[in-house]
């Protein structure tokens, strides 16, 4: 007769329910519908606000303009419905924003049923730090990319050689509404690998030994990313490259400091298993 095994929380997660494929995808649609349900909220204040935003996200380009002596910023738009759009996206982008640690909260939702019972005690710090990279990593490329990045694109602009025509900015508001809106999240986006490297370490997925191997083909995959989401120039693609380097090697340090408890934590169970 064979003895049943103790459940102590660690020998399989909590509510382990089989699910199959179909499963997971109406589980998946349904904290997907939650989580934009929680954008709502902010989407309708961000509206109330729609010019203070917009004059906000214009700043680091008006900067630029006039460092470079380029006269009175103007931006232009070619179709009526332009404005309209414009502030919708900026909305929309705010309510994200504001929705992050609900969005964040539904993203554990998903994966918290086949995780242990430590493990789900990491719900709340997952949800903050989640939330603080995303949010930081949106206002990094607003403070530090966007100033150098524009300079760049602008200082193209002025007299040619010959001095018989003028290389003069038309910004359309939708191509930089765009550009902006991209940029800031692929930044937040790009800010939550310390995050998901945790994660994972904690997990056991993965090591700091595996993780330093890897490091190599980390630098090439974020030269890709960076290359991907950012417009083609130098300046930004380094701008968002570096953090990309940095932030994995912190991440690889976590790992190992992760990996030295958990390898402590396991000698202290033995030697107390021994004493007893």
């Amino acid at each position: 007769m064979t003895e049943a095994l103790p459940d102590d929380g660690q020998t399989r997660p909590e509510d382990d329910v089989e699910m199959g494929f179909f499963d997971h995808l109406r589980e998946l649609r349904t904290r997907i519908v939650r989580a934009l349900f929680g954008v709502i909220p902010g989407v309708v204040i961000a509206w109330g606000y729609k010019e203070q935003l917009l004059d906000l996200l214009l700043k680091p380009w008006i900067a630029a303009w006039r460092n470079l002596g380029l006269g009175d910023p103007k931006i232009h738009f070619a179709n009526p419905m332009d404005p309209f759009i414009v502030y919708l996206k900026i909305a929309m982008v705010a309510g994200v924003l504001a929705a992050t640690p609900w969005i964040f909260w539904q993203v554990w939702g998903f994966i918290a049923p086949g995780l242990y019972r430590k493990e789900k005690r990491m719900a709340l710090p997952f949800v903050f730090f989640s939330t603080v990279c995303f949010v930081g990593g949106a206002a990094f490329g607003y403070l530090v990319v966007f100033p150098m990045a524009f300079e760049t694109f602008l200082g193209f602009a002025g007299m040619l050689p010959s001095h018989d025509i003028v290389v003069q900015p038309t910004i359309m508001i939708t191509e930089y509404m765009s550009l902006v809106t991209r940029l800031l999240l692929a930044f937040g986006i790009v800010f939550e690998v310390p995050v998901v490297v945790t994660f994972l370490a904690a997990m056991g997925v993965v090591n700091g030994p595996m993780l330093l191997r890897f490091s190599r083909w980390w630098v090439l995959v974020a030269a890709l990313l960076s290359a991907i989401l950012t417009p083609p120039d130098v300046a930004s693609q380094v701008m968002m490259l570096v953090p990309l380097v940095v932030l994995y090697f912190i991440s690889v340090g976590i790992a190992f400091i992760i990996g030295d408890r958990k390898k402590k934590r396991a000698e202290a169970e033995n030697t107390e298993g021994y004493e007893r």
